[in-house]
């Protein structure tokens, strides 16, 4: 054996960490991801911050972060474009063979990935997801909502959306390609990340709650997001609204019949006009419902014909030696 035979190159691992107005969880995201990196010495560390149109002191953090460490690098973006645009940016920025994605206030603990990265590394999975056994210091209202959600989705897609299912990933570089090449423009990366397949375990963990700052997801937000990830990932609201309309042809036949035969045996008596506006308040409604749900997947479509960009970026540090 030559003994001046090259020593082989490790193997890198990328962070990918979304970011909008975290100007005080990064830096105590950052020195627990270092503690955990000591219990990495197999691969070698990258950092990719992708700040989502921050409007705090967000980029001022990373840009110190980048100066400090060379192994930290980051995209931001003109405007806020949203977490799904950042984590695909992340993904597609990212140079390791192993890519992780982690929330930047701590709910996503980096303690898991060496064990996410033993699984992948040593038990042939492709992925290894995490997903939140508990929902500690969420209003009761909210966690009701969020377990309705994953049950319907599960019973009306095809994609793998489980319960409490965080974005918290790392995956290897086949699964990173697969979820790049999905290029729409609705994305809903829980979904999507189910879609893709492959060979995947999950990790369980209790609640965490954040590191420091404030939520960015209200509850209409979070509403707005079920919504889009049922339309981007099942067509059945489309049926519901054409049973609804076939069961309201069918009822409507009946009742012409039925007024139809008492009238020939009783005579033509005058119905009260009360009922007669709920009738025609509750049908135009479902009327307006069925428009609706069609103009969901109508205004989906738009915006995929127009092929505007995921996101557009305004600064970036994507190598060792600071440069664009």
């Amino acid at each position: 054996m030559n003994a001046g035979k090259e020593k082989k190159k490790k193997e890198k691992l990328s962070l990918v960490v979304p970011a909008y107005n975290e100007e005080e969880a990064l830096p105590i995201f950052y020195r627990e991801a270092r503690k955990v990196e000591e219990q990495l010495p197999q691969v070698e560390m990258e950092y990719l911050f992708v700040d989502d149109g921050s409007v705090d002191g967000t980029m001022d953090v990373i840009r110190r972060l980048h100066e400090e460490d060379s192994r930290v690098h980051y995209v931001s973006f003109s405007r806020n474009f949203g977490k799904e645009a950042a984590i695909y940016a992340g993904l597609e920025n990212a140079a390791g063979d192993y890519v992780a994605i982690l929330d930047a206030d701590l709910q996503d603990p980096p303690a898991l990935l060496p064990e996410m990265l033993r699984i992948v590394t040593e038990e042939g999975y492709d992925c290894v997801g995490s997903r939140r056994v508990s929902r500690k210091g969420e209003p009761p209202i909210r966690s009701w909502f969020a377990r309705m959600f994953y049950r319907i989705m599960n019973r009306i897609s095809s994609a793998d959306v489980v319960d409490g299912a965080r974005d918290f990933q790392l995956m290897n570089r086949k699964v990173v390609s697969a979820i790049l090449s999905m290029k729409e423009y609705n994305r809903f990366s829980k979904g999507i990340f189910g879609w893709v397949g492959f060979k995947k375990k999950w990790l369980e963990y209790e609640n965490i709650e954040r590191a420091a700052g404030e939520t960015k997801w209200s509850f209409w937000k979070l509403l707005l997001y079920a919504l889009d990830g049922i339309v981007a990932f099942s067509t059945m609201p489309l049926v519901i609204a054409s049973v609804m309309g076939i069961l309201f042809c069918v009822l409507a036949f009946a009742a012409i019949i039925f007024i139809i035969i008492r009238t020939l045996v009783f005579g033509d008596p005058t119905s009260g006009w009360p009922s007669m506006v709920c009738i025609i308040m509750l049908v135009s409604g479902v009327q307006l419902l069925c428009i609706g749900i069609l103009g969901q997947y109508m205004a989906k479509t738009y915006l995929e014909t127009k092929r505007r960009p995921l996101y557009l970026v305004e600064e970036a540090r994507l190598d060792e030696d600071g440069e664009d």
